[in-house]
């Protein structure tokens, strides 16, 4: 009687078509397999703290945006996320921490931008040097308050993390790995690049700020680098006049 009984109840545990098959996979009735996986099991606490930590840098960058880096305070992302200051300690302990991450995300999202355009720049190292100036020029200008942060020691106080100064020089590395293989291996002239492009986004950003005075010039600046360093012409491209003339002397 009681084998009887433990036999029916093995039975119903036994998935219905597989009568008589070990294993993890068997073949139901209607020919469709049934197989066990193991799902992920997903943290939402980590998930829900990971979302309040972007809530809180995207008040600061508003903050930011709206009157400057230095006036972003703890108190007043508090309010605007709706959430009491001691809850907003959990996730950053002082306002230095809350800009670090600023600084980190910020030539984060520049290194994952720089990185798509690597993977397409052209093989021409003059056209390449262009592409380059132009891709920083613009996600620079876009962006006041972050081109501060990443590029301008607006904040004397600051020194980010070394995590959070990581993708800042890898984005440093890529350029100079570019550089060295189209010729240019001198640490002068990757300062150089860097210093032109720089100095006409500074330009742009004070004196034209959405304009084009200054990103109209981003060409003649890179050709005149491009020259100096001896990249040979763009083929079919002809020299400006000033390239002539300076040769003729």
């Amino acid at each position: 009687m009681l084998a009887d009984l433990c036999a029916q109840a093995l039975a119903l545990l036994e998935p219905r078509g597989c009568a008589g098959h070990e294993g993890l996979t068997c073949a139901a009735p209607d020919g469709i397999f049934q197989t066990m996986t193991d799902q992920p099991i997903r943290n939402r606490q980590a998930e829900r703290r990971e979302a309040t930590r972007l809530e809180i840098l995207y008040a600061a960058w508003e903050i930011a945006r709206q009157r400057s880096l230095a006036e972003v305070t703890l108190r007043e992302i508090a309010e605007r996320i709706g959430m009491r200051p001691p809850s907003l300690y959990t996730h950053f302990d002082s306002k230095s921490a809350v800009i670090d991450a600023m600084f980190g995300t910020a030539w984060a999202e520049y290194l994952r931008s720089v990185t798509e355009l690597h993977g397409d720049l052209p093989a021409e190292p003059r056209t390449a040097l262009h592409v380059l100036a132009r891709h920083f020029f613009d996600f620079a200008v876009a962006d006041l308050a972050r081109f501060q942060l990443m590029n301008q020691r607006t904040l004397p106080d600051f020194s980010p993390s070394a995590d959070s100064y990581a993708p800042a020089v890898e984005v440093l590395e890529r350029l100079t790995s570019t550089l060295v293989s189209i010729g240019l291996p001198d640490e002068g002239d990757r300062d150089l690049y860097v210093a032109l492009i720089g100095g006409l986004v500074d330009a742009q950003l004070a004196n034209d700020p959405g304009g084009q005075r200054w990103s109209r010039l981003l060409p003649r600046a890179i050709d005149m680098f491009a020259d100096e360093v001896g990249l040979p012409q763009i083929p079919g491209t002809p020299r400006s006049p000033r390239t002539r003339a300076r040769s003729a002397r």
